[in-house]
């Protein structure tokens, strides 16, 4: 009989669950799963909870496989020379391979006053905190959402919607991913909502007090309750534990994503960085991350040289409502086509991605390897040789 291999999986949101789930497909694989909540968060639905339209939690129960064991506990350490993982509880777990999947959160926001005023919906816990402070407001109190991405956008169409006066900061462009075509379809939902959108250059966000948003171009906003959806950040574990992370602290990987500095550590989701070139923050991505994370481990315990990640993207999908959304078409490079669909088809297929996300994790612990995703390495192949040759263009102007 074959020893066991003891796999470790640092976190348990899309990425790590499918991972987790996937790494099963082995009998001498034993797999333990380290999470700080109980729960499994439905990250894509916390401008929900902050809408009080939606948990945003499930069941690891039914999420997980039966041969999945799950600690809830947080990591505070990786020892890569041991091979192990230091708990908060005091506790080592010790490992064989570690899938690195710890998600990701809001950057620190460099604003004055947004530290201490603003609110980030992020997490669960800062979502629930946002949805008490709604809740201790006046129905009347002015809402600012400050950030225009898809949380941004999210957030103001599900607090307007539910009858909050909200002015939408963009601190630039609304929804620079989407098409000009997808943006004004947008535009258009969030007017009908009441949503005041404010873009351009003069909308960036200089300073937030108690009751108060200020613009660079002077303006001053009355907000009794500001969201913070502006940036990206991710636990700083993998630069504590002394294993490289590019600027924003992300696990720098090759393309199969194995860490740079050992081939026992494996990345999954919003917290890799493969060559240096992260995907983009989505479930859309984590799902496959996880997959492939899990392969490559899979791959090495199986004597084998590990695949490349190959990812292709369809687009993105933004709710405006419980009653409109859009979806916006992508080449496969994840960049915006003219196509989108939008009003309540694009909630419907915003509705169903979000189900069918969590549908295929469950699918994965009944069938560890059945999941599959859609493939696009050549817009990838093609970000790679313009990086090198930015990179040698910079080497002969120095």
């Amino acid at each position: 009989m074959s020893e066991n291999i003891e796999v470790v999986v640092i976190g348990g949101g899309y990425a790590g669950v499918m991972a987790a789930n996937r790494l099963t497909r082995r009998d001498d694989v034993s797999v333990t799963l380290i999470n700080a909540r109980p729960d499994f968060v439905e990250r894509i639905r916390l401008h929900q909870l902050a809408g009080g339209t939606h948990a945003a939690v499930g069941d690891y129960r039914k999420l997980l496989g039966e041969r999945v064991r799950l600690v809830v506990d947080t990591v505070t350490r990786i020892d890569a020379t041991g091979r192990g993982v230091e708990l908060a509880s005091g506790a080592t777990v010790g490992y064989d391979y570690l899938i690195y999947a710890v998600g990701s959160g809001s950057a620190a926001p460099g604003v004055p006053g947004a530290a201490g005023f603003a609110h980030s919906i992020a997490t669960f816990e800062e979502a629930q905190r946002l949805r008490s402070v709604l809740d201790a407001a006046s129905a009347t109190a002015p809402v600012t959402v400050v950030g225009a991405g898809p949380t941004g956008i999210e957030t103001a169409a599900e607090l307007a919607e539910a009858g909050r006066t909200v002015t939408l900061v963009c601190g630039g462009r609304l929804g620079p991913y989407l098409h000009p075509n997808g943006r004004r379809s947008v535009a258009r939902r969030l007017a009908g909502l009441g949503v005041t959108v404010l873009q351009g250059p003069g909308t960036k966000v200089t300073e937030v007090t108690g009751d108060t948003v200020r613009l660079c171009d002077g303006r001053e906003l009355p907000s009794e309750v500001t969201v913070w959806t502006a940036g990206f950040g991710v636990p700083d574990l993998a630069a504590r534990s002394g294993l490289s992370t590019d600027l924003l602290g992300r696990l720098l990987t090759d393309e199969t994503l194995t860490s740079i500095d050992d081939e026992r550590i494996v990345a999954a989701g919003d917290s890799a960085a493969p060559s240096d070139m992260p995907f983009r923050m989505s479930c859309q991505a984590a799902g496959p991350l996880g997959a492939h994370a899990a392969d490559t481990v899979l791959s090495r315990i199986a004597g084998r040289r590990p695949a490349p990640i190959d990812l292709g993207f369809a687009g993105q999908c933004i709710s405006l409502g419980r009653h409109a959304g859009i979806f916006q078409f992508a080449h496969s490079n994840d960049t915006a086509k003219r196509l989108h669909l939008g009003g309540r088809t694009g909630a419907t297929v915003k509705e169903l991605v979000c189900r069918l996300t969590v549908k295929q994790l469950v699918n994965e612990a009944k069938k560890p390897g059945s999941h599959t995703w859609a493939r696009g390495e050549q817009g990838r192949r093609l970000l790679r040789a313009q990086r090198r040759e930015t990179a040698a263009t910079a080497e002969q102007s120095a």
